[in-house]
């Protein structure tokens, strides 16, 4: 298992991380199963959404005596009500309540991550941001009974708006190479709703590059959901692309997005979870997802660099990549962040010592026009020398 840093946080995931959908209707020798596969196999990172009491006890009982060993991204916001998960809540007693009870059933008296649920609007997060369930987030940190204040959407611009505020320091966001291309909506159905993939879309949505691109700059990590899109991307007649991929492929995606730091399986079997572990041994080609974009009837990237690595290998060393992701995270801000010059200058090789052969042009499955990327780049961070 390969492990990132999440974010600014002092925190080490790892690039597989688990949902809780699989914990969900389990028994206490189920669940524990999962944990023993989770643990023998490096996962460390494990998101707690729901509020339901079954799992929330049956995980507190297969973390005794190894607690420490994982990481807990643990939703604020969210209740168990007359026997049912309640998508969400902003009244606080309910929030206090509902963590409280998490607490208690995990048998800890902290998690690394405080999570505030599923904020979609604009009219939400100005409420969460400004009012009480923010301030009780702070003092839970402020306490030490949450390491990082976190917050989960499905909404580009809204999660941007978070980021930017400076009062989260991991987002949870949902990526995958068909939401991608999707505008932002405060209705998050629009994402898989058939409708909107009928037509030709072209190249990702500039909120969601933007969103990624400036969660890199500022620090804040971000953790995947819905990865495989609820499944259907793994099933070509449910695929909204028209044609499937494969787990590894859709884990290899987001983990190449900026700032992504652990895709989070929502496996519901350890047959499943052990399908979304081997992408830690599969080979380039298996994690290879630029043939298939290329193959879908409907969607094209024509001109956007994804970040796959057709590119390599360069005559001259270059990682285009990087150096293109460096260059649109300048782009972005508008100038060249400290940090992303610094990293730049910590390229082996760099952008002026292209001698424009046109070599990666002819492997880019997309046609992105790569000597201009270069040239581009060697006027925004110079000779480097």
């Amino acid at each position: 298992m390969d492990y990132r840093r999440l974010g600014n946080t002092t925190l080490e995931v790892s690039e597989i991380g688990m949902g809780c959908e699989g914990f969900v209707d389990k028994n206490e020798k189920q669940i524990a199963g999962l944990v023993d596969l989770m643990e023998r196999e490096g996962v460390n990172y494990l998101d707690l959404y729901t509020p339901n009491p079954q799992v929330r006890s049956g995980l507190g009982k297969a973390l005794r005596g190894r607690r420490e060993r994982f990481l807990l991204q643990a939703h604020l916001c969210t209740i168990w009500k007359n026997g049912q998960y309640e998508r969400r809540t902003r009244n606080i007693q309910e929030v206090k309540a509902g963590f409280e009870d998490l607490l208690l059933r995990l048998e800890t008296d902290h998690v690394e991550i405080g999570m505030v649920h599923y904020v979609d609007t604009m009219e939400d997060w100005q409420a969460v941001s400004e009012g009480v369930v923010m301030e009780y987030a702070r003092d839970l940190r402020e306490r030490g009974v949450i390491q990082c204040i976190g917050l989960s959407s499905h909404n580009p611009v809204v999660a941007l708006e978070a980021v930017k505020s400076g009062l989260i320091q991991v987002l949870m966001f949902s990526v995958n190479p068909c939401y991608d291309l999707q505008p932002a909506s405060e209705n998050c159905e629009e994402l898989w709703d058939e409708k909107n993939y009928q037509g030709q879309l072209l190249n990702m949505d500039a909120d969601r590059q933007e969103l990624y691109e400036t969660c890199s700059r500022l620090g804040v990590g971000i953790t995947v959901m819905k990865a495989f899109g609820g499944g259907d991307l793994l099933n070509e007649q449910l695929s909204p692309a028209g044609k499937s991929l494969t787990p590894c492929q859709c884990i290899h995606y987001a983990l190449t997005r900026p700032a992504v730091a652990t895709v989070l399986s929502g496996a519901r079997t350890e047959q499943e979870l052990q399908e979304s572990l081997a992408y830690v041994t599969a080979s380039e080609e298996d994690r290879d997802f630029a043939k298939a974009f290329a193959g879908f009837p409907r969607m094209s990237w024509k001109g956007h660099c994804m970040y796959c690595g057709h590119c390599a290998p360069c005559p001259k060393e270059i990682d285009v990549a990087a150096v293109t992701k460096f260059l649109n995270l300048s782009k972005a801000q508008g100038s060249v962040p400290e940090t992303v010059r610094e990293h730049y200058q910590l390229l082996a090789h760099k952008a002026d010592e292209c001698v424009e052969c046109g070599a990666c042009e002819k492997r880019c499955p997309f046609e992105v026009a790569v000597i201009e990327n270069m040239r581009q780049a060697r006027e925004v961070f110079g000779t480097g020398r």
